[in-house]
């Protein structure tokens, strides 16, 4: 599961570019984020195992409902503005279903195409989320498995087959394991690595179902680590081998490194094929995420934190409102194409977008990891990381510190992609940021007693802070009613 949930080829051509330092990057991102992600994820959803709220609870704890609600914001908002890459990605793959390379090639790079590929998929998931659950977990098992982990396999034994029959090796050797430090342009596209390692905090959900989740929680979590790693460094190296760093496209590269590779064997015929399949997993991934950041933050939204418009579901139980309000932003970004100058380029500057905001999530997590340590230090942990307080401040901040610093890398503009003028890259992503911060901090102070669902509130647990303060009252009352001369 561990694997399932992180993997994605659809940013192996954005690493490729690094030649052999690609490795550098994904072992670097690995030991100061995946790793601590997980880990200290764990110790949370282990805490907070029997209340709702996901990360709005572990934030909420640490630091109140207003944080927290922030937090849980923007974990659904990040994957909102998300879908637009994913889905180009899965528009390229539509593309490369033809047999003619210089056609697809020509009709993956149109921006109307593109366009009207995004909007059909992403609303075509919508449509099956609707449904419910049901559908959604039978297609997101066999997409992450036809469209993901096959496709990865056969990516890596091909670039096997190609090198040891003596096939051209198009990758810089020259450039080393250790990348040149002193470009820090270049280190923009890295930075977008810790995006690829996201989601890892889903499974500490998990961690109650392990048996002797003391020692076999963090054996899983290293082992899935280890195999994650591996499967994106072969991966990018396969497309390195096979595609000269220069011709490196973001949206269309991996197509073009199986077609490269199918031509090489004789096999073009299988070209078609794997484009179907990784856009069947592009579909199964979008429908995974666009049933789950949104029903996080619909259970929290029934507990009084959004307007009653956001509460409303259909005959399935599902949120049908956040749902077609998450389209209808999906749908406007997706009309930036006619301001960007290419599909390229509006694939990173979103990818960039997207990582600023889920970095911001991830260092409220770990910097509420330690705090929690003193402020509910009775509390209960069923997995616990160390007996102590060191290994959690170790890795709290080593998260924080691997997130601040691909943070402040996110808006370096990469050199080597077109992105169109500086004002507007810096502009999107600083106005993107302050625009979507802001945002549930308006909500939340808006907020009304009539936006709480009677139902609901009833099985979301209160704050730690909040059931002291209830404790704390009537005894605060009681002495004042002994007081000599009170005729109450």
């Amino acid at each position: 599961m561990n694997v399932t949930a992180v993997v994605s080829l659809r940013g192996l051509p954005a690493e490729a570019v690094y030649g052999l330092s690609s490795a550098f990057y994904y072992l670097f991102a690995a030991i100061v984020f995946l790793i601590p992600t997980a880990m200290v994820a764990a110790e949370l959803a282990a805490m907070f195992a029997d209340k709702q709220g996901g990360v709005f609870r572990w934030v909420g704890e640490a630091y109140g409902a207003r944080t927290g609600f922030l937090a849980i914001w923007l974990q659904w908002i990040e994957s909102t503005i998300w879908y637009p890459t994913v889905l180009t990605f899965g528009a390229v793959s539509i593309a490369f279903i033809g047999m003619n390379d210089t056609h697809d090639a020509l009709l993956a790079s149109n921006k109307v195409f593109t366009l009207c590929m995004v909007l059909a998929i992403y609303w075509i998931a919508t449509l099956i989320a609707l449904k419910g659950l049901g559908w959604v977990g039978k297609i997101s098992k066999w997409g992450g498995m036809i469209g993901t982990i096959i496709p990865a396999g056969l990516l890596i034994v091909l670039g096997i087959i190609y090198i040891s029959t003596g096939g051209h090796n198009h990758m810089d050797m020259s450039q080393g394991f250790f990348p040149d430090l002193s470009k820090f342009n270049n280190l923009v596209l890295a930075s977008s690595i810790f995006l690829f390692y996201a989601g890892m905090e889903m499974m500490g959900i998990h961690v109650m179902d392990v048996k002797n989740p003391s020692r076999n929680y963090p054996k899983a979590i290293i082992i899935g680590s280890l195999v994650t790693v591996l499967i994106f460094i072969l991966g990018t190296f396969s497309l390195g081998l096979i595609i000269p760093a220069k011709d490196i496209s973001l949206t269309q590269s991996l197509l073009v490194g199986f077609d490269n590779y199918f031509h090489y064997l004789h096999i073009s015929w299988a070209g078609p094929i794997i484009a179907i399949a990784l856009m069947f997993g592009v579909l199964a991934g979008v429908l995974t995420w666009v049933a789950g950041p949104s029903k996080g933050i619909f259970a929290v939204g029934k507990a009084g934190y959004l307007p009653p418009f956001f509460q409303k579901t259909n005959k399935n139980g599902v949120q049908k409102n956040i749902l077609l309000i998450q389209g209808c932003v999906v749908t406007l970004l997706a009309l930036l194409f006619v301001v960007m100058p290419s599909v390229q380029s509006f694939y990173q500057i979103l990818s960039q977008l997207t990582v600023l905001l889920y970095l911001i999530m991830y260092m409220l997590m770990f910097s509420a990891a330690i705090v929690l340590r003193y402020k509910m230090k009775g509390t209960p942990r069923p997995f616990r990381l160390g007996k102590k307080n060191g290994l959690m401040w170790f890795l709290g901040c080593l998260g924080f510190c691997g997130a601040l610093l691909a943070f402040v890398l996110s808006f370096v503009p990469p050199s080597q992609i077109s992105t169109g003028s500086n004002t507007v890259w810096f502009s999107v992503l600083i106005i993107g940021c302050v625009v979507v911060v802001g945002a549930p901090f308006v909500i939340y102070s808006m907020r009304k007693p009539s936006w709480k669902d009677p139902e609901a509130a009833a099985d979301f647990a209160p704050f730690h802070w909040e059931a002291q303060a209830k404790v704390a009252a009537p005894e605060a009352a009681a002495p004042a009613q002994q007081k000599p001369g009170s005729n109450k």
